[in-house]
């Protein structure tokens, strides 16, 4: 607001002052507009931390819900391979996979077929064509010459499963071809650039081999998913009747345990986050920036609700209705949750299915219901729009009262400024009023 210093100069009165107190009278209004976006804005940055700390245990509840297609199991297991003859395979696992043992004899390795050829199998002019089974397969190359170097070459750049290589021999160079693991990689070798045949060093074969006596059969010598989620690395056969054993160990206390913990923690933070936002003190008489509110309350409710419901359907091995105290999760007096670690790995010992399938059960209950408070459109959601709204409204409601002001003030200003004239002209004529007195009575 502009500042008008000589305003009461003339008078002698303080104008200034009087302005000044006007004004803050007038302004009582818009201070208190100021004080109400002031105090949604407090409670909207509270909404803010509340549901952030919701969306984390939503987070941690996801995390505990298989995907789709996934069983619970596959969720929170953890697989190892192991055989008793490494020399026969090498075993990986991966998803899909779960605890089993099973006997694996190898009858037959998976081999790409080998075949060579010397520089009087080529003509030196015109293609060289490679034929397979599978006609799509098919490719040619069309060196500048029978040099085998620079046929080798271009079979390589050619890169459709053939790779060669030139051999210094006692009977001088050979180029010999090796195709890709099956029985179905076997190719022949002809065309207008080939004069000769070629021999066949080792024939295109395919892994055969049987799983607790079914027979499998393998184009290659990595077997995946013969058994679902192994994948087996084969590296010799084995001698009749001396089958290998391989085992599929699974191990569902380290995930489904960290899984757990995490959601716990979580659910504390919201709990700690609820405790102090809806706190009041009342020897300092002051509250929580959502002390009254409506959906703390409900998110207060809404998290006791899923603690305690029971409508799984899941029972344990007595009957019993599965609850959280079932995995070792019970629930405090100040609300919190407490993991019994001990509690939770003799209920995965006991049975890690039922262990897995009611954690995952937990945390699709938790992601419903929260849900409805921070999910698109919730109860969080719409509360802090609404508040949102009201900001926007109240910032309008300034931004003309302001206008207001301005003009109040200029009008106190120029109201003031002609008294202030009017005055000093009355003073003024006072002034010589009173001298003209003092002359008459001095000339008497």
């Amino acid at each position: 607001m502009a500042t008008i210093t000589s305003l009461g100069v003339g008078s002698g009165l303080d104008l200034e002052g009087l302005v000044s107190s006007l004004m803050k009278i007038e302004q009582i209004p818009l201070d208190s507009l100021k004080s109400k976006v002031t105090s949604f804005n407090t409670k909207i940055s509270a909404m803010g931390t509340l549901a952030s700390k919701l969306s984390a245990l939503q987070t941690a509840a996801k995390g505990l819900k298989p995907d789709t297609l996934q069983s619970a199991m596959n969720k929170f297991g953890t697989y190892t391979g192991s055989i008793s003859n490494d020399s026969v395979a090498s075993v990986t696992v991966g998803e899909g996979a779960l605890g089993s043992s099973f006997k694996l004899e190898v009858s037959q390795l998976a081999q790409g077929q080998k075949s060579k050829l010397d520089s009087s199998a080529f003509s030196g002019s015109g293609s060289i064509d490679f034929n397979f089974g599978d006609a799509s397969k098919n490719f040619s190359i069309t060196p500048a010459s029978n040099d085998l170097t620079a046929i080798a070459n271009a079979i390589n750049q050619a890169d459709k499963g053939i790779t060669a290589t030139v051999v210094n021999g006692s009977n001088g160079k050979e180029l010999v071809l090796t195709g890709q693991e099956g029985a179905a990689n076997a190719f022949t070798v002809g065309g207008a650039g080939v004069s000769g045949a070629s021999t066949t060093i080792q024939t295109a074969q395919n892994a055969e081999l049987k799983i607790d006596g079914i027979s499998v059969t393998s184009s290659s010598n990595t077997v995946k998913d013969a058994v679902t989620g192994v994948t087996l690395q084969l590296k010799s056969t084995t001698s009749a009747g001396s089958p290998a054993t391989v085992t599929v160990s699974a191990d569902y206390s380290d995930k489904l345990k960290k899984g757990l913990e995490a959601f716990v923690k979580a659910f504390n933070d919201v709990v700690s986050s609820v405790n102090s936002l809806g706190a009041y003190n009342a020897e300092t008489k002051t509250a929580g920036a959502l002390n009254g509110n409506s959906v703390l309350r409900d998110a207060q409710n809404t998290l006791r609700n899923l603690v305690f419901d029971n409508s799984s359907g899941l029972k344990d091995e007595n009957g019993n209705t599965m609850m959280l105290s079932s995995l070792g999760i019970t629930f405090q007096k100040d609300g919190t949750l407490t993991l019994d670690s001990d509690k939770l790995d003799a209920a995965i010992k006991k049975n890690p299915n039922l262990a897995a399938n009611f954690a995952a059960e937990i945390g699709n209950r938790f992601n419903t219901g929260l849900d409805k408070l921070v999910g698109t459109g919730g109860k969080v959601d719409t509360l802090t729009e609404g508040m949102r709204s009201n900001v926007r409204t109240l910032e309008k409601q300034q931004e003309a009262m302001q206008t207001r002001l301005e003009a109040t003030e200029a009008r106190y200003r120029k109201q003031f400024s002609a008294l202030d004239t009017l005055l000093a002209s009355m003073n003024s004529t006072s002034s010589y009023l009173t001298q003209q007195l003092a002359s008459l009575s001095t000339s008497k």
